[in-house]
C-alpha cells in the first residue's frame, strides 16, 4: 500500500521531521508533487538540513527514494542539494531514482516566473520566483521538456527552441536583471552531473515494488490549502497537494492508497500574499513568529502567523480523507496564557457557517474563535502524552473532538526525539 503524509495549512507544518520519523517503518520514500518551491526542515544530531527536491527518507541508508513524475525539477538545485548532503556525509546516490517523466524548469522559465510576478506590482501571488508556474504551464501547454529527454540527441535544439518561446513571452513585460550566459551554462553543467544518477520508468518502477509487497509513503510538498484546484485560488501552487495528487504524480491506482496522515502546526502560518483569516496582525502574531521560528526554509521570508483555523483543517481532511493526525509545534505555544482557535466562519451578511467559501479571497470572513487556558511551562523531557499538562491534554483533545480524526503523533521540538506518539489514539 502507499501511505501518504500531507500538510493540511499553507505549507511549512514539519512534514521533513515526520517523514524522517517514519521513513525507517517503510521501504520508499516518494516525492509526487512540487519542485524547489518547497523546503522541507530536517534537524538531525544537531545539524539542520533542508531539502527541495529529494524525498526526505535520504537520511535512512536502507529506504529507497523516488522523484516522482509530478515533481519538477531544477538541475542547478538539485546539484546543489545533493552536494551539501555528500559534503554531510550522507550516502544516498545509490537509493535514489529519478522518474524519466518529470518535467525540467529551465532558466527562462525563472526568468519568465520574475517579469510575470514583477509586472503584477501590488497584485503579486507571492511567487518564490523558482520558475514552477511557467513550468507547469508548458506541461499542460504540452511543450515541455522531461528529464529523461536529457539523453535525446536533439536535446540542445529542443531546449533552445523552448528558451525562445519564453523569451518572446517575456518581451511583453518589462525586463528584470537575468543572466543567461552565467545560468545557462551552470544549467547544463548541472544536467551532466544529474546524468550520473538513476532515472527510471517511474510508474513501471513503483507499481513493481508494490507488486512485491514493499511499502511506500509518499510525501508532500507545501500544503492543502495551496492545491491548484482546492486551494485559495489563486494564491496557490501549480500542483496538486491534496491526496488526489499521488495517483497523478507517482503513476499508482486509488486502490493503493492505504493511511493518509496529515499533518498540522499547533498554530497557523502562510507565507507570501492571499487569504489568511485567523492572521494576527499584533504583538502576539510576532510572538508566534519568533518563538516559532517562523521564517521560510527556502526563501527565508517571514511567515505571517495566526491561531488554528478548524474549519479550514476540516475541508483538508475531507479532501485527502485523513485518517491520522499530526500536531508540531506545541512547544511554541509553551508561554501564553490563552490560545484560541477558529471554530467558524462569520460572514458579511451575518451568516455563520463552518465551511470553506469559493472565494475565500472576497468573502470577507470573521472568525469565530474559542478560547483555551495556555499551560505556561516547558514541555521538554516529555515523552508520553499523559504527561503533558492538563491545559494541553484538554487543547489536543478539543481539536481532535472537532475534527473527527486521532491525534497520533505530537511534536514538541525540532529533534527526532522530540516527537510524542500515542499508540493507541482514538476520536
Amino acid at each position: 500500500m502507499v501511505d501518504v503524509l500531507l500538510g493540511l495549512q499553507w505549507g511549512d507544518e514539519g512534514k521533513g521531521k515526520v517523514v524522517d520519523y517514519l521513513a525507517e517503518k517503510y521501504d520508499v520514500v516518494a516525492r509526487f508533487q512540487g519542485g524547489p518551491n518547497a523546503g522541507h526542515t530536517l534537524v538531525l544530531d544537531g545539524k539542520k538540513h533542508v531539502l527541495h527536491t529529494i524525498p526526505s527518507g535520504v537520511f535512512r541508508p536502507s529506504v529507497i527514494n523516488i522523484i516522482g513524475n509530478g515533481v519538477v525539477i531544477d538541475p542547478i538545485t538539485l546539484r546543489r542539494e545533493m552536494d551539501n548532503l555528500h559534503n554531510a556525509g550522507v550516502n544516498f546516490k545509490e537509493n535514489l531514482y529519478i522518474s524519466k517523466k518529470a518535467h525540467l524548469i529551465l532558466p527562462s522559465h525563472r526568468y519568465l516566473d520574475a517579469v510575470m510576478e514583477s509586472a503584477k506590482g501590488q497584485s503579486k501571488i507571492g511567487s518564490t520566483l523558482r520558475g514552477i508556474g511557467p513550468t507547469y504551464t508548458d506541461k499542460v501547454a504540452r511543450r515541455g521538456l522531461r528529464i529523461g529527454d536529457i539523453f535525446s540527441d536533439d536535446f540542445q535544439k529542443r531546449y533552445d527552441e523552448l528558451k525562445a518561446i519564453h523569451l518572446e513571452m517575456a518581451s511583453v513585460y518589462p525586463a528584470v536583471e537575468f543572466d543567461f550566459s552565467v545560468e545557462d551554462a551552470k544549467w547544463m553543467e548541472a544536467v551532466s552531473y544529474l546524468k550520473t544518477y538513476q532515472f527510471v520508468e517511474g510508474e513501471y518502477f513503483i507499481n513493481k515494488l508494490l507488486d512485491s509487497g514493499k511499502s511506500v509513503l509518499a510525501e508532500g510538498a507545501q500544503g492543502s490549502m495551496l492545491d491548484i484546484d482546492f486551494g485559495t485560488y489563486p494564491f496557490v501552487t501549480s500542483s496538486n497537494t491534496i491526496t488526489a495528487g499521488v495517483c497523478n504524480g507517482l503513476g499508482v491506482s486509488p486502490a493503493r492508497i492505504g493511511e493518509v496522515i496529515g499533518i498540522t502546526k499547533a498554530y497557523c502560518t502562510r507565507v507570501g500574499s492571499g487569504p489568511f483569516p485567523t492572521e494576527l496582525h499584533d504583538e502576539t502574531g510576532e510572538r508566534i513568529r519568533k518563538a516559532g521560528g517562523e521564517f521560510g526554509a527556502t526563501t527565508g521570508r517571514p511567515r505571517r502567523c495566526g491561531w488554528i483555523d478548524l474549519p479550514q483543517l476540516k475541508y483538508t481532511i475531507m479532501l485527502s480523507g485523513v485518517t491520522q493526525l499530526v500536531l508540531t509545534k506545541a512547544d511554541v505555544l509553551n508561554d501564553f496564557d490563552m490560545l484560541y482557535a477558529a471554530t467558524s466562519y462569520k460572514y458579511a451578511d451575518g451568516k455563520i457557517s463552518d465551511e470553506v467559501p469559493y472565494d475565500m479571497v472576497n468573502s470577507h470572513l470573521e472568525p469565530q474563535y474559542k478560547s483555551y487556558k495556555g499551560w505556561n511551562s516547558s514541555l521538554q523531557g516529555i515523552t508520553e502524552f499523559e504527561d503533558f499538562p492538563g491545559q494541553l491534554q484538554e487543547y489536543i483533545l478539543d481539536l481532535q473532538s472537532y475534527l473527527g480524526v486521532p491525534f497520533t503523533m505530537i511534536s514538541i521540538g525540532p529533534e527526532r526525539e522530540s516527537l510524542i506518539i500515542r499508540e493507541k489514539a482514538t476520536v
